[in-house]
């Protein structure tokens, strides 16, 4: 992240050549009364940026005035895929900015809007909101990020500043926390919206987040910069970055763009032996990484999937089908098949589909009907909550549809398998977590969902927390499937 130093710097710049001296902005009027209206005068036509590293003339640009970004004590220019933000902004109204931690976006953005405000009279009497964070807390800190702007080289600015709003100039900026975001509705001359990390926010802001982007566009003809790095599969911004219909121009900035720029070399190498990397500097929707299984573990998975996925499909040995059926609120029907592989001593997935769609009970049951088909030997285990499914798999299968409990259902009769998975959901994630730690579990690496919903499961005590969890249906089916299976 970058920061301003709030101490006003000196007149030369650490390359040894003048600046510019810090004008006095105080005017006086002829009653002795600071008069307001001309303290940005000086900002008054400025460009963004000149373009140089080191400021060739007083007042170049509105960069130079303010202070180029610093980090880690460096002043960076703006670099050149910064400015193809800038135009981007210019050109279109709704900006989706996918970014890596720490390559400068939201630091660009929020110079972008101040030099928006006090170089021109287009934001006069208009408003800008900004979104950030979760907590109302979050306010305070950008109010304070936007205002350290100025003082660094302008410390004797003064702003009208109240809870969640800061005037600049004749420009009201008004900041709300994600879970505030219903507030944002109702407001005239609306400018801007700049929605910081849009993806990390609770999936139930997001409807409303969306509705209040567009009540906006028709009202006051608003522009909306969207900028995050990416979270979970499914959510906010991979939605808008696979929809090939999106009104969203679309940026996406990983971490190579800035390497060599805001990165150096020897930073990322080290930053690429954080489990977090991909999601946080490749752009990867992966999710928060999990407490419950190591990364060493999920790789030795992937390790012996690939090991044993040539072999062919053994119709001699058992096989078992976890079947998590879709009950709506976001939820998908998922589906995992796992083999036994006897003589290694190994439970290999075979197969795996999350239907992305809200499937029909007919399609289930032809899908789960193929698949015992073409594999034999295979148990179904389904979730018991889902009884009309089960019907309708018990008579495709011609068994007995009559049962009072999931324990009245005999292995010996039955291949569908119902399974109370409130009773049972800790105990099958503590198997699942035992096949896994005990290098049992093989997982061919093209079963990318499978790995991202081991990657970001998130449990207290065996309990799986599925706000948090990516792909969680998947890894119900995956539980599911593996429940015959106990290894010593």
């Amino acid at each position: 992240m970058r920061t301003q130093r709030d101490s006003v710097s000196s007149t030369s710049n650490p390359f040894g050549t003048n600046v510019f001296s810090i004008p006095d902005l105080t005017t006086i009027n002829q009653n002795g009364v600071n008069n307001p209206s001309t303290e940005f005068d000086i900002f008054k036509g400025v460009s963004f940026y000149c373009g140089q590293l080191v400021s060739q003339e007083e007042n170049c640009c509105f960069n130079h005035q303010l202070g180029l970004p610093e980090k880690l004590d460096k002043l960076h220019p703006i670099y050149d895929y910064e400015l193809n933000v800038i135009k981007a902004i210019e050109e279109h109204n709704n900006i989706w900015i996918k970014k890596s931690r720490g390559i400068g976006i939201t630091e660009l953005v929020l110079r972008y809007i101040a030099w928006k405000i006090v170089s021109g009279n287009e934001l006069n009497n208009k408003k800008v909101m900004l979104v950030s964070g979760t907590h109302i807390l979050h306010i305070h800190d950008v109010k304070t990020r936007l205002q350290n702007l100025f003082r660094k080289n302008f410390p004797f600015l003064q702003f009208e500043s109240k809870f969640n709003e800061l005037r600049i100039k004749d420009t009201t900026v008004m900041i709300f926390p994600s879970r505030n975001v219903k507030d944002l509705r109702g407001y005239d001359n609306v400018a801007f919206l700049f929605i910081d990390e849009a993806d990390m926010f609770d999936q139930s802001v997001n409807d409303e987040l969306l509705h209040a982007i567009v009540a906006y566009e028709e009202k006051s003809d608003a522009k909306t910069i969207m900028v995050s790095t990416p979270n979970r599969p499914g959510g906010l911004f991979e939605k808008i970055e696979r929809d090939p219909n999106s009104k969203y121009h679309k940026i996406i900035l990983t971490y190579e763009v800035g390497l060599g720029k805001i990165y150096n070399e020897q930073e990322i190498l080290k930053k690429k032996h954080e489990a977090e990397f991909p999601r946080e500097y490749m752009g990867l929707y992966l999710g928060k990484v999990g407490n419950c299984f190591s990364p060493y573990q999920i790789d030795k998975c992937i390790e012996l999937g690939e090991k044993y996925k040539s072999l062919p499909i053994n119709h001699f040995v058992s096989h078992s089908l976890g079947l998590d059926p879709a009950f709506g609120g976001g939820s998908r029907t998922a589906l995992v098949l796992v083999e036994h592989l006897k003589e290694l001593d190994k439970v290999r997935v075979i197969y795996s589909k999350e239907f992305e769609v809200y499937p029909s009970p007919d399609e289930i049951v032809s899908e789960v009907f193929r698949i015992c088909r073409e594999t034999q030997n295979t148990w179904v285990y389904v979730d018991g909550s889902a009884r009309s499914l089960i019907t309708e798999l018990k008579i495709a299968f011609n068994e007995n549809i009559n049962y009072a409990k999931t324990e009245d259902v005999p292995l010996h009769m039955n291949r569908i398998i119902p399974i109370n998975f409130a009773g049972e959901g800790k105990a099958l994630l503590q198997n699942l977590y035992s096949l896994v730690s005990n290098e049992y579990l093989c997982i061919p690496r093209e079963h990318e969902k499978v790995i991202i919903s081991l990657k970001s499961a998130i449990a207290k005590e065996y309990s799986l927390n599925k706000e948090q969890s990516s792909y969680n249906d998947t890894l119900d089916g995956l539980r599911l499937s593996c429940r015959p299976f106990h290894f010593q």
